[in-house]
């Protein structure tokens, strides 16, 4: 095996994880969530569901990554020689995979909007407009794909380079950018006249809008959000050193990446709301009330570009993490060079998502193209999000607790006996051998339709 880069710093371990954490789940899904299920009460749930599970889930894979100091197929391997327990690496590396089939296509949308702002197409705007811009994209059945593959060019040039050189450095770099750009967003909107509306429909809760679909999908959120299931913390947490606190840096990454949701929300609801639109518009939210609400703003299409910059960069750290996962298992286990496994994950990438960016409207090329009544967009993220990621989690907690055992645990949680968090280690071993994979099979089961409660 080749000799393993690390992350140099605490900050590199941070911004890495956090940028991994923060995504278009925090510009894109997170506000439109919010929007479609009620606001601040769609949030309470999905704060439980980000303690009791997204967390908990997000120190396993830590642990395991560090503990074995591999990738999430050798990690498994390592730690349970001679067991299948390695094919919950292969469901890790399958998520991410199937994440960056449809997660390129958007973040290309996103991309080509930067360039859209900067020429000034959204100035003065009207509500047919923004609906035709946004239609011709994901209808065309070459744009998508161009820009899709721009995405994948940025992206793989940056893994290429390294974890250090590559992802550390990026991350330190991006993520103080991004908010810096969310905050200017924030008090922007903040101070536009009808923005208190914006502000109550995140922080007044309004439990009467809460039903079963809500809690499935808020637990969805907090794992496609904190990137867990997918193999990246497992491998991010692999390039951690001994010192790191694990249980502290998973807490900071949490709260760090709701405070991006919070942020991102108070840019989009106050100004939402100041100029009348609706906050339940869906996923159009991000790329058709959002270039209408700043159309009105005094030097709004300066603010727009700005806002589709910070989502771009999202979604740009977020991407690193999951191209990641399939490089270090090519270089790892199969002895690829780098360069060699990036490109040839980028390339796959390239030609299987673009059968996401071609389907993702009943216009598409491929829009009607359907497997199992999905178009190739939408399955690419059922499968992802509703089966790869919890069984990926409620495997990698039942691994902690019944093959590494407490003892081991405690160990890699207290650094060896050099930190004194006995009580949180205790705390996490409760948490995670009862509570989370209870609260996981009851809602994977609710999704896939087995359970209904």
């Amino acid at each position: 095996m080749q000799n393993r880069d690390k992350f140099t710093t605490s900050l590199g371990v941070l911004t890495a994880t956090l940028g991994s954490a923060v995504g278009l789940g925090n510009i894109w899904k997170f506000p439109y969530f919010t929007g479609q299920y009620g606001g601040a009460a769609f949030i309470v749930i999905y704060l439980i569901c980000v303690v009791l599970a997204g967390i908990p889930v997000m120190v396993s894979e830590f642990v395991i990554g560090r503990r074995a100091n591999s990738n999430p197929v050798g990690a498994f391997k390592k730690l349970a020689p001679g067991s299948a327990w390695y094919l919950i690496g292969y469901s890790g590396i399958a998520a991410s995979f199937l994440i960056m089939l449809f997660y390129t296509s958007v973040a290309g949308w996103v991309y080509s909007y930067i360039f859209r702002a900067l020429g000034g197409t959204f100035i003065n705007t009207s509500p047919e407009t923004t609906v035709g811009v946004f239609g011709k994209l994901i209808t065309s059945y070459y744009e998508p794909i161009v820009w899709q593959i721009i995405v994948l060019i940025v992206v793989s040039s940056i893994i290429i380079a390294g974890v250090q050189k590559g992802i550390e450095r990026m991350t330190k770099t991006l993520m103080p950018i991004l908010f810096v750009l969310l905050l200017l967003c924030d008090i922007r909107a903040l101070t536009l006249p009808g923005a208190q509306k914006g502000i109550e429909f995140l922080f007044k809760p309004d439990f009467v809008k809460l039903n079963r679909e809500v809690i499935i999908i808020a637990l969805g959120l907090a794992f496609f959000k904190l990137s867990v299931g997918m193999g990246t913390m497992v491998t991010y947490g692999s390039y951690f050193d001994n010192r790191q606190n694990l249980p502290a840096t998973a807490i900071k990454v949490a709260l760090s990446d709701i405070l991006v949701s919070m942020m991102a929300g108070l840019a989009i609801f106050p100004a939402v709301f100041a100029f009348g639109f609706e906050p339940d518009a869906g996923p159009g939210l991000l790329f058709i009330t959002i270039p209408m609400v700043f159309s009105k703003m005094p030097l709004g299409n300066i603010l727009l570009t700005i806002f589709f910059l910070l989502t771009a960069i999202a979604a740009t750290t977020a991407m690193m993490s999951l191209l990641e996962v399939p490089v270090a298992y090519l270089v790892e286990e199969k002895g690829f060079s780098r360069p060699t496994a990036t490109i040839m994950s980028a390339v796959t990438i390239a030609l299987l998502g673009s059968t996401a960016s071609l389907s993702a409207d009943a216009g598409s090329l491929l829009g009607t193209v359907k497997i199992f009544g999905k178009t190739f967009f939408d399955l690419y993220d059922y499968i992802s999000s509703n089966i790869l990621m919890p069984v990926g989690g409620l495997f990698t907690v039942l691994f902690i607790v019944w093959i590494l055992g407490k003892k081991s645990l405690a160990l890699e949680l207290s650094n060896n006996g050099q930190l004194n968090n006995k009580g949180v280690v205790n705390l996490f071993y409760t948490v995670v051998k009862y509570i989370t994979p209870l609260l996981i099979i009851i809602i994977f089961l609710d999704s896939i339709g087995i359970l209904k409660f």
